[in-house]
């Protein structure tokens, strides 16, 4: 005999535990693709999921330099609508995600925005001597119980009248050397007394809070340095792409210049020059298309019409090699969503890569067809000198290229295109055999009753 049992409990139940609870609510955040405050929201519902937990509400203060600003105040204004919380918390069958969705719609709500827009306008600074709490919580990084606060000096004049009541607990959110926020929990509604295992279990909160504002400025901060390396590769490369042409113009114009400079000679430099600028054209139009991918909206794109119009364009590069390029387009794929402008170039770009990789003769077929109800499927597929091992899982990344004079940006395009078109792409190469590029796109599926 087996039993099976959910990961983590979806129904709200009051006669659970207090720790069950607070870790049934915790464990959504693992479960879903919360932002940061979403998960501090989670937390923050811990903390206050009707009266078992014990705190009616709870405050929010992230750091802004070297102080702590209000960001929202999670909690009933009045008994009047704490008692309407815990009568939606009683109702049979409600879940957890449901009560952290009802505290995200009371965040918006008349009266809550009331409170959150008290929170927001308070600031204090975390190193201001001397400290008053809230702030002397950050800067001692210590848990801090306020009782009769109206007649505690370390407590802030202008928060007491804020919070509007005489005991409230004080809970830093810190990593091992940041101060990153705090949480302010008071029982201003049932006034029931903070007991010492609710503050045990409201440390836990608070470690867990302060893990995910780490979390979350670390991200950033990684991401940030990879905007700024990736921008310092980019300048990099265009100064390298850029150069050579550049070189190159100015010192045949430089020869034109010269009197000396016979007409054959002045001929032969203008064509050169001519050559560049070109080549320049070719490396800007490459870069500008990288850069300005905005897929907004995917419309129906005419296959057949597309596919004619990219061998229309590659026809002169193949004709003097004696390429084979064949077509062949599945009976009743008509439409395939996407970009009308950017899909057909990023076909372009693969069947570009594809004569580059095939000798003089080889052969290169082109096939539209339907995968499933869903999708459609552009192969390109070619007998040329396949990708290289040392760089198979590369060839996405940008400047990346097997071509000695390639820009490594052509696939990147691809892909971005494919993925802004809801799209995939698979690819099956082999050193000396070929390649195969299958992109997926979504297809209008078949009006009813018309034949397959």
């Amino acid at each position: 005999m087996i039993e099976r049992y959910n990961l983590f409990l979806h129904e709200f139940s009051q006669e659970a535990s207090k720790e069950l609870q607070l870790f049934s609510i915790i464990a959504q955040s693992f479960f879903q693709p919360f932002s940061l405050m979403d998960n501090l929201l989670v937390i923050m519902t811990a903390l206050t999921a009707g009266p078992g937990l014990g705190f009616n509400r709870a405050m929010l203060f992230l750091t802004e330099g070297d102080g702590l600003k209000g960001q929202f105040w999670l909690g009933p204004a009045s008994a009047e609508e704490a008692e309407s919380i815990w009568h939606v918390l009683s109702t049979p069958g409600i879940g957890y995600p449901e009560i952290i969705e009802h505290n995200r719609s009371l965040l918006t709500s008349a009266e809550a925005d009331a409170l959150t827009q008290r929170a927001k306008k308070l600031s204090y600074p975390l190193y201001k001597e001397p400290a008053l709490i809230p702030a002397l919580t950050g800067s001692a990084r210590q848990m801090i119980l306020v009782r009769d606060a109206r007649n505690e000096p370390t407590v802030d004049r202008h928060f007491v009248e804020t919070v509007g009541t005489d005991e409230f607990l004080c809970i830093p959110l810190v990593s091992q050397k940041e101060v990153l926020g705090e949480i302010i929990l008071d029982n201003a509604i049932t006034k029931a007394p903070i007991t010492g295992r609710e503050i045990e279990l409201a440390s836990i909160c608070g470690l867990m809070a302060g893990n995910y504002v780490y979390t979350a400025k670390l991200q950033k901060r990684i991401v940030d340095m990879k905007k700024v390396a990736a921008m310092g590769e980019m300048a990099m490369f265009v100064t390298h792409q850029l150069r050579n042409p550049l070189v190159t113009i100015g010192g045949f114009a430089d020869q034109l210049l010269d009197p000396h400079t016979g007409e054959r000679k002045k001929r032969r430099n203008i064509q050169i020059i001519r050559n560049e600028i070109r080549r320049l054209e070719k490396i800007l139009l490459r870069l500008s298309q990288f850069l300005r991918i905005d897929v907004r909206e995917k419309v129906a794109v005419d296959v057949r019409d597309m596919l004619n119009l990219v061998r229309e364009q590659v026809q002169p590069r193949i004709a003097g090699r004696r390429i084979i390029l064949d077509t062949e387009i599945e009976a009743g794929l008509r439409l395939i969503l996407c970009d009308p402008t950017h899909v057909g170039e990023a076909v372009r770009n693969v069947l570009d890569n594809a004569i580059e990789a095939v000798d003089e003769g080889g052969r290169i077929d082109v096939r539209a067809y339907r995968e499933g109800t869903e999708w459609a499927v552009i192969a390109v597929q070619d007998n040329g000198q396949g990708i290289p091992e040392a760089i198979k899982g590369k060839i996405f990344d940008t400047f990346v290229s097997t071509k000695e004079k390639g820009m490594g940006l052509g696939l990147v395009y691809v892909k971005r295109v494919v993925d802004a078109c809801g799209g995939r792409i698979e690819i099956q190469s082999a050193e000396g055999r070929g390649t195969t590029f299958k992109l997926y796109f979504q297809t209008e599926p078949r009006a009813k009753g018309a034949k397959p």
